[in-house]
This record gives C-alpha cells, structure tokens and sequence, in this order.
C-alpha cells in the first residue's frame, strides 16, 4: 500500500512523540541519537561563542588600555627618576597621616610652581624634595598637576606579573579625591570600590584596588599554568573575565570529569564552592546501549584539594589519585 508524502510526515512525528513501536518489545533510540548529535551541536556553538567573546573582549581592553598605559608607565618612570629619596614603608608606617603628607606635599608643589610663573623666578634645584614611597606592591609618588599617582606590581609564583597604574586627582584639602585615569581592567569594581571607599577612607581604598588586582593575576595565572602543563588532558574549559568562575573537563582518562570552581568574592585566591563529578565512560557507554544512565560521583578528595592548593598543586593531586578513584567507581564503591 502506497503511503502519501503527509501521512509518511504525520507517521514520523507520531513516531518522534512515542520511541515504542508497535511490535512487542522493540525499542528505537534513533531519536536520542538525533537529540545527542543536536546538543553536542550546541554545545560546541556555545562554547566556541564563549571563547569567542572572551578573546574580544580581552583584545578590547587591552588594546584601549594600551596607549594610556605607555604614556602613564613613561610619566611614572620619570618621576621615579627625578626621586630624591625612596622610602620603604611597613605597617603601620603607612597610614591616613601619611596620605595626607602625600597630598600637602602635591599641593605645595603646585604652589610653588605657580608662585615661580608669576615672578619669573629660576627655580632652585637643590631645595625640591622629591620622594616616592614603596608599600608591599605598591610605589606611590607625586606626579605633576595635583595629582597621586599609584604603581601595582602583581606577582605570581615570586615572578612579577603585570603592571597597573591608578592616578587620582586631589584638587584641595577641602574636596575628596577622585580617580582621574587608570589601566585597570574594565570588569574589576573600580568605581563601586570609589563610591564606597575613596572619600570615606582613602588608604584603605588604594590598599583594596592592590588586592583585587593581586587576587586577579593570582587566579589567571593558575589557569594559565594548568593549560600549559596539562593542556593535552583538559577537554573544555571556561573562565569568567576575573577568573572567578571557573570551569573545565577532563576527558582524557576512564573517568570524565568536570570540575567547577566559585570564588566567594574578587579578592579570593582559593575557591569557597567547589564541585568535582565523575562519570565512569566505559559504564556510561554500556548504560547507554541498555537505555540508562549511570549515576555521576562527587570526589571528595578532589574538592578537598582544589579548596586547600592553588589550582596547578590540585590537579596533579586530582590526577594522581583519579586511577584508584577510577578502579572504585567501576566496582561500584563510594571514592573518599
């Protein structure tokens, strides 16, 4: 009997709603099979698209920064080499009255100048005090037209990292200061840290800008370490621009596992949320093929660790342990 063209498209969709066929017993999966291919479709869209947007909008900021960070590292260098003395600071020795001091000294050398334009005067070298002051990561100095600059060195491993600038303007003792330029980048909460911070306690505000920084290149230099030690065994991975959501897949042993990383705030080095899940391939494969799925197994072990050691010490310690782990999930026993 000859079907027509609509009741051959009516019979598949009746066919797509219900997987039994009519005879006793038979089951037809090609419809799952369908629905796999489709998401594994999407997903590597969607994962190519992540990847995109991450380079673009890492290109953006650094090409926009760019050109302010050359003129600003060329003045910061200057004034470092007309510095008459360097003062190492250490706990308590920086301090909001030492801040000020930063601030009368930047006044009275717009002072000065002004007074040395209006009378012609050739000004004596000898009397100008020019210091630049070192605290932990940071190098403060006084740069022209009443402005405090700041110089964050980042370090990773002992090693510096990158350079970041923050210039902020103090017109008079009489109105708060206020953050004139920067190279910092565009997804930190620079100016949530301003609108909170800055009038209210200054010190404290400079100190927070250094450890958001610090904390950024800590996390994006962990990742960056892991891809280039053990690229070739992560499958995927993902990260948020601050690196405070991380995520990647291990796929190149018998288990396939997916590792997820939540950081509690942007000053964070170690994860607070931690989720480590395993699936067993082979079982997955044959489960498969009998119509379930296996049920995926928390490592402990492995969440333990990532919330202890930076991010490189962790793997290997995940990796090291994943064999027995491996041999436990297949016999069906709950890994430690």
């Amino acid at each position: 009997m000859e079907v027509s063209d609509f009741e051959e498209e009516t019979l598949k969709k009746r066919h797509k709603k219900n997987p039994f066929t009519s005879s006793m017993g038979e089951v037809n999966f090609m419809h799952e099979d369908d629905d796999n291919d489709r998401l594994e479709t999407a997903r590597a869209r969607f994962s190519n698209v992540i990847k995109r947007h991450t380079a673009l909008a890492e290109r953006l900021s650094r090409d926009s920064d760019k050109m302010i960070f050359e003129r600003l590292q060329k003045e910061f260098e200057a004034a470092k080499a007309s510095q008459t003395e360097e003062v190492y600071l250490d706990g308590e020795e920086w301090n909001d009255g030492l801040l000020a001091t930063i601030r009368e000294r930047v006044h009275m050398e717009v002072d000065r100048k002004a007074m040395l334009a209006e009378t012609d005067v050739i000004p004596n070298h000898h009397v100008e005090e020019k210091i630049t002051y070192r605290v932990g990561n940071k190098v403060i100095c006084c740069l022209e037209g009443a402005r405090i600059g700041i110089q964050y060195e980042t370090t990773f491993a002992g090693d510096p990292c990158e350079l970041y600038h923050l210039v902020l303007e103090s017109k008079s003792f009489l109105e708060k200061m206020t953050v004139l330029e920067h190279t910092i980048p565009f997804f930190l909460p620079l100016r949530e840290a301003e609108n909170d911070l800055l009038s209210s306690n200054a010190m404290r505000f400079i100190d927070y800008i250094g450890e958001l920084l610090q904390a950024y290149v800590d996390r994006k230099e962990q990742v960056r370490l892991i891809k280039e030690l053990y690229g070739n065994q992560i499958g995927e991975l993902y990260h948020s621009l601050p690196y405070h959501i991380i995520e990647f897949v291990l796929d190149d042993f018998p288990c396939k596992v997916i590792v997820s990383l939540r950081y509690a705030d942007l000053v964070s080095v170690l994860p607070t949320r931690v989720r480590v899940i395993a699936w067993p391939i082979d079982q997955f494969k044959k489960s498969e093929v009998m119509g379930a799925h296996p049920s995926p197994s928390r490592l402990s072990y492995a969440e333990d660790a990532l919330k202890s050691m930076s991010l490189p010490e962790a793997y290997a310690e995940i990796v090291l342990k994943l064999p027995q782990v491996t041999q436990e999930l297949f016999e069906g026993r709950n890994p430690s």
